[in-house]
């Protein structure tokens, strides 16, 4: 399957009209229009038919269209799950999600029809059922992780810093259980709009995690957030040597080479056609 970038992924308010507009013209890899957290009670239903008509719309050229809906456990979560599944966005992004049975619960509210699932790791008994609810994916679509870090401190206690020092054990696991069943994992939200550098630092961090890119909540996050999940020049040039170098016949039933005096497995071949494939 292509390689499919997800760098970027920014959280926009599908009650507000100008917003979803916008969206087509921002340099994300993925727009979530939420019909959740960034959503007033009274404007849920608005909000579900903007998005509905977004989809129905598009113009969003390559980006994703994820919509998130409501849980099931409050009077819109149906309703948004319905009409969402009908219009068949490019994923819908499912909150609060626990346990495994949450994730079939959603599931069986699509109708049968094979629309990538994400859920939302946010609460603190997720942390414990990680293996759980990913081991699903082959039975309901799950797709993909994205982590809520705000909910998890708020339902913890925990105080978030830059380096989310309280929830470093859960995003390592979240990562190796998105991993072990092939879902994509995508990080969570850095809430300071006006410092560049923790946003920049909290984003090398999540490379370093091995997450395929970052949830954001402002546009003036997308370029920085980009570049942290872009190979630089140096990484670039080093996987296409591991690839040439593989490439060659001699090599061809070799499992470890020698490439510029380092060694080299068929694993790192794996990481360098990713690498090449992101740039």
């Amino acid at each position: 399957m292509p390689y499919k970038p997800r760098r970027s992924a920014l959280y926009m308010p599908a009650s507000n009209a100008k917003a979803i507009a916008k969206a087509r013209t921002l340099d994300c890899d993925v727009v979530i229009l939420d019909l959740e957290d960034a959503v007033a009670p009274d404007a849920k239903a608005v909000a579900r038919e903007q998005a509905v008509a977004a989809v129905r719309e598009g113009g969003f050229g390559s980006r994703e269209l994820v919509i998130r809906v409501n849980g099931l456990d409050t009077e819109w979560g149906a309703d948004d799950l319905a009409a969402t599944a009908a219009v068949a966005p490019d994923a819908i992004l499912a909150p609060k999600v626990s346990t495994a049975d949450d994730v079939r619960r959603y599931a069986g509210h699509l109708g049968g029809r094979a629309i990538p699932l994400w859920a939302m790791v946010e609460t603190a008994l997720s942390l414990f059922r990680l293996d759980a609810i990913a081991a699903t994916a082959p039975e309901t679509g799950l797709a993909g992780f994205v982590i809520g870090t705000n909910d998890l401190a708020k339902e913890t206690g925990a105080h978030l810093d830059t380096l989310r020092t309280p929830f470093v054990s859960a995003l390592g696991l979240a990562v190796a259980a998105a991993r072990a069943y092939g879902l994509i994992v995508l990080d969570g939200v850095y809430n300071d709009l006006d410092d560049d550098e923790g946003f920049a630092v909290q984003a090398r961090q999540a490379v370093t995690f091995g997450f395929d890119g970052k949830t954001l909540i402002h546009p003036r996050q997308i370029d920085p957030c980009n570049r942290a999940f872009t190979p630089d020049a140096a990484a670039l040039d080093w996987a296409r040597t591991i690839i040439a170098a593989f490439a060659l016949p001699e090599n061809a039933s070799k499992g470890a080479i020698r490439v510029d005096g380092r060694m080299v497995e068929r694993l790192h071949l794996a990481q360098a056609e990713r690498t090449v494939a992101m740039a």
